[in-house]
């Protein structure tokens, strides 16, 4: 798939001076195993991490780190990333091997982690103040968002368990199916005196969440 660099940079609203790490930034290792966005999006995972701590503490200096890390769980998490990289149309300029041709709007990994090595990629090619500028203004709407305090199924499992039984839940990783490039990962969880509750996901983190979202719901906490 040819992409033209100029379309994709107008959708960014962002000239990348370097134009080849804008095209590794879109490459899924699916199509090409060496020359990838793993590494960029290693890298731009920290940077969001960096710029939305240092907005949360500037928009809730009153507030407890507890509150705040809840806060910037919901904002750099893979469904945040993806909801972003959906706006962006992204799926339109990823590059991806055979298996992958079509991506569907349930491929939330695979866009969320392109979201991230687009932001590493801006990040080498013209420093923190213009990635900062990128965050803040695509994350805005999840920011105006953040005053109200969203506790992921994990995390709310985590302190049902601790409040109650004094002990954290129990997770099992399962060995993930399908191809290399693409793994489907099953995870297990349960806590004291309750079923054990099963969740997949294109991540382990993912599959730890649905796997805890199972149980809080069979819990009604």
């Amino acid at each position: 798939m040819k992409i033209n660099t100029k379309i994709i940079e107008n959708n960014l609203k962002i000239n990348f001076n370097n134009k080849k790490l804008l095209m590794q930034s879109l490459t899924h290792k699916s199509y090409n195993e060496k020359y990838n966005n793993e590494k960029l999006e290693f890298l731009g995972d920290r940077v969001i991490g960096l710029v939305i701590a240092k907005k949360l503490l500037s928009l809730y200096p009153n507030e407890n780190e507890g509150v705040i890390d809840k806060k910037f769980s919901y904002l750099v998490n893979k469904k945040t990333c993806g909801q972003i990289g959906r706006q962006l149309n992204l799926k339109n300029f990823i590059k991806t091997g055979n298996s992958l041709r079509n991506l569907r709007s349930n491929d939330e990994k695979i866009i969320s982690d392109c979201c991230e090595s687009i932001i590493g990629a801006l990040y080498l090619d013209q420093g923190y103040a213009v990635a900062e500028k990128f965050i803040l203004r695509n994350w805005h709407n999840f920011l105006k968002k953040s005053d109200i305090t969203r506790i992921d199924p994990k995390t709310k499992l985590q302190e049902f368990s601790l409040k109650k039984f004094k002990k954290l839940p129990i997770y099992k990783s399962f060995k993930p199916i399908g191809p290399n490039h693409n793994p489907i990962f099953k995870v297990q969880v349960n806590i004291s005196n309750s079923k054990k509750f099963f969740g997949q996901g294109k991540s382990k983190k993912l599959a730890e969440q649905n796997a805890a979202s199972k149980l809080v719901k069979s819990l009604k906490i």
